[in-house]
């Protein structure tokens, strides 16, 4: 992934992030969105393209998260570059230090980027041998221990790591392809629901979760001579705590999927870290429009 500096160099102005966007969005040139023309006036004082054909005015950040956003571009990727760039995450408060913006502001830049990671990842499922554990995340219990040491909500964390073939739309080199999910409860029918939502029918499941709907392998786990058995599922289990409980001094149930969606998109793409911003930017040009409102629920 770039440095610093050369990011700087690069994305270190508004115009230089207006151009790269432009062209992300439109790489053969202008398309209007209203009728697909392609001549269009430039209107460099309100720095929107309107349409020859049928008038429509837009702008590079119409439709994006960026959508009607009242800070600079030049924030707005220095945000992406920072989520993108540390494996721990960035919170808020430390955000809107970094880029000089308020408090809410980064706030809101935050959830709407972790919005673009969970809608890139959201949708594809696993397939082959997938790895199930539970793990319980969330905020620390008052008055007494937090259960598992980190969660008093029990939102558990379902994390998964795929075996021996590719998971669709994921990354396994080197072993997982996908991260944890929230379950509203431990209880088998909760787990069940979840767990049909990100693997497909005809899956085989190991770990310690039987009678999902798919066909579960029961092993006895010998650490000597089967060291690999569930290690990503481990690994990924670890860092999501990691993260929660270090970055973030830990998470409500309400929106700890989205957090959960922010690891998994950085895990999936850890191998490939030179190409990480360039495609988060490319996820937050194609998320669609939300509003703050939306994001708080």
């Amino acid at each position: 992934m770039m440095g610093i500096m050369e990011f700087q160099k690069k994305f270190g102005t508004e115009g230089q992030c207006r151009l790269h966007m432009f062209r992300a969005r439109w790489p053969k040139g202008f398309v209007c969105p209203k009728c697909g023309g392609g001549e269009h006036f430039d209107i460099k004082s309100r720095r929107l393209f309107q349409c020859k054909a049928c008038g429509r005015q837009t702008s590079v950040t119409a439709g994006t998260i960026m959508d009607k956003t009242r800070t600079p571009l030049a924030k707005w990727f220095m945000a992406v570059y920072l989520m993108a760039a540390d494996k721990r995450g960035v919170s808020a408060p430390a955000l809107a230090r970094q880029i000089g913006v308020a408090y809410y502001t980064a706030w809101t830049m935050c959830r709407k980027i972790r919005h673009a990671m969970g809608a890139r990842d959201g949708g594809r499922a696993l397939g082959g041998t997938v790895e199930m554990d539970e793990a319980f995340l969330g905020a620390p219990r008052r008055g007494g221990q937090a259960r598992a040491g980190l969660g008093e909500d029990p939102g558990a964390g379902l994390p998964v790591a795929p075996r021996g073939r590719q998971a669709q739309g994921g990354q396994d080199e080197g072993g997982g392809g996908r991260g944890p999910r929230r379950c509203e409860g431990v209880r088998r029918g909760a787990r069940s629901g979840r767990a049909a939502r990100f693997a497909r029918t005809g899956c085989t499941s190991t770990g310690s979760w039987p009678g999902l709907g798919f066909a579960h392998v029961r092993k006895k786990h010998d650490p000597k001579s089967e060291p690999a058995h569930i290690h990503w599922t481990h690994i990924i289990i670890s860092n999501a705590k990691a993260m929660v409980g270090g970055t973030f001094h830990g998470l409500g149930a309400k929106h700890l999927q989205r957090y959960l969606d922010e690891f998994c998109y950085r895990f999936n793409r850890r191998l490939s870290p030179d190409g990480i911003f360039g495609r988060l930017l490319y996820a937050c040009l194609c998320a669609g429009r939300i509003t703050a409102h939306e994001l708080i629920g």
